[in-house]
């Protein structure tokens, strides 16, 4: 095997990682929505509080807006369908390759991640104040390839392979979200959020550790998943302001995530017992939006959001290190737009619909390394429906797909570029979500039988 092939598994393993990342998210690592209600709107809630999840997580001071006092529960089920193609051509790198050399396509095995969401905001009686709770699954990704002997990124490590054998990797961020907002006059309400994350991060073999350089300058990383969930936590603060004729705005900042550096137990080629560190964090996320419901049975609503990877330890840090671990995916910032539409068909029944576009956090720059780019879903199409089966209870079901996209880039290693290679990753998703909510106490504004007076809350 030549010496060249033996700094290719390092670029397998950033594959690995990254493509799993498209499997949980089309905002990178950050879900656009959550619930079946606010997926079904496309995510558009910074503006437009029609439930309790989707207020919690997108705007804390829109939550004084809901109708009534709630409790919502959601379960997701995700299913992604990620591709990893890969070739290396016969005189890329001299003797070792066969005439044909090597190319093949292999699918992750990741199956269905279940993501749950509660949302509790409750409205005391004849009070400006709101309060609330929301435990969410706010981000993550997940893949399992198993490994191929044809499939160059899924080899065995050199000398017998050009890659690292299977890839495993799973990114599980949750958030818990206590939340209080206040109506400052009749029309403008302020709301403020500390909030608790919780992280689990697994990846082997490990690229973020100093690889072991063997015999025949063979490059080996770790097999390391053993890491101990990490917390952290930042504040989300936002602004909700009602205008006449049923025009809403909204606005709010979700500080990053600071979360403990991940210590991943593991040992050296030779048995020794190793400690890797890894430093990654939850983005900071600004959004702004626009609601109207000033046609009868009708919601519009619309979100701008800003999410700041290029200013996020994991995501800002890029390339090899000189001790051949990697630093970092070196993302950029990314610009989304969501927007979504609600009809109440009848008492009974409504129905939502929306769209979200995102830009692909990783630059032209980058794409050697982020060649298994995670967050390359850039469409995605929402649907759901609600029953109100009684005054108190409402049933909520939704899908949504995101829509195929693919990257490809040169097969590249910390050392070398391997001439007239390819590596194309495809990513789609397919997700179905199921809920409940339970509505309880006094009405607060006028929509499906309830009544609004300047804030002040009216008995029906």
């Amino acid at each position: 095997m030549c010496r060249p092939c033996l700094a290719l598994p390092a670029l397998a393993l950033i594959a690995g990682l990254l493509t799993a990342s498209a499997s949980h998210a089309q905002q990178g690592i950050v879900l656009s929505g959550v619930g079946p209600i606010n997926r079904s709107m496309a995510g558009a809630a910074t503006a437009a509080p029609i439930d309790a999840c989707g207020a919690l997580n997108w705007n804390p001071a829109s939550i004084a807006g809901l109708e009534r006092s709630e409790l919502e529960f959601g379960l997701e089920l995700l299913y992604p369908t990620t591709r990893l193609s890969s070739n290396v051509p016969a005189n890329a790198l001299g003797a070792g390759i066969p005439p044909t050399g090597f190319a093949d396509t292999s699918t992750s095995d990741g199956g269905i991640y279940p993501l749950p969401t509660i949302g509790l905001v409750y409205q005391p009686e004849d009070s400006r104040w709101s309060l609330g709770l929301g435990i969410f699954a706010v981000g993550g990704f997940g893949v399992n390839y198993a490994a191929s002997a044809t499939n160059p990124f899924l080899q065995a490590p050199p000398p017998l392979g050009l890659g690292v054998g299977p890839l495993y990797t799973e990114l599980q961020v949750m958030q818990v979200a206590p939340t209080a907002a206040y109506w400052l006059t009749d029309r403008l309400a302020i709301g403020v959020s500390p909030t608790l994350t919780l992280a689990s991060l697994r990846i082997d073999p490990n690229f973020v550790a100093t690889p072991d350089v063997l015999p025949g300058g063979v490059v080996a990383y770790p097999r390391s998943a053993h890491a101990r969930i990490s917390a952290g936590g930042g504040v989300q603060a936002g602004i909700f302001y009602v205008l006449p004729d049923g025009w809403q705005l909204g606005a709010s900042v979700k500080s990053p995530q600071r979360l403990e550096t991940f210590y991943f137990n593991s040992q050296t080629s030779v048995g020794a017992p190793l400690k890797v560190p890894f430093n990654l964090d939850y983005p900071l996320i600004a959004s702004a939006g626009v609601a109207y419901s000033g046609l009868e049975r009708w919601l519009f609503a619309v979100d701008f959001r800003w999410v700041d990877y290029e200013n996020t330890d994991g995501f800002r840090q890029s390339g090899f290190g000189p001790d051949g671990a990697v630093q970092g995916l070196g993302w950029r910032s990314i610009f989304a737009v969501l927007a979504g539409v609600q009809y109440q068909w009848t008492d009974s029944l409504t129905v939502r619909a929306g769209y979200s576009y995102n830009q692909n956090p990783v630059p032209d720059a980058q794409a050697t390394i982020n060649t298994s780019a995670p967050s390359i879903i850039e469409h995605v199409i929402y649907a759901g429906a609600s029953w109100r089966v009684s005054e108190a209870l409402l049933l909520s079901a939704a899908y949504a797909h995101g829509f195929e996209n693919a990257i490809e880039g040169s097969y590249r290693g910390p050392t070398v570029i391997v001439p007239g290679s390819s590596v194309r990753n495809q990513a789609s998703a397919d997700t179905f979500l199921m809920g409940a909510t339970v509505q309880f106490g006094p009405c607060r504004k006028r929509s499906a039988g309830c009544a609004f007076q300047s804030r002040e809350v009216v008995q029906e």
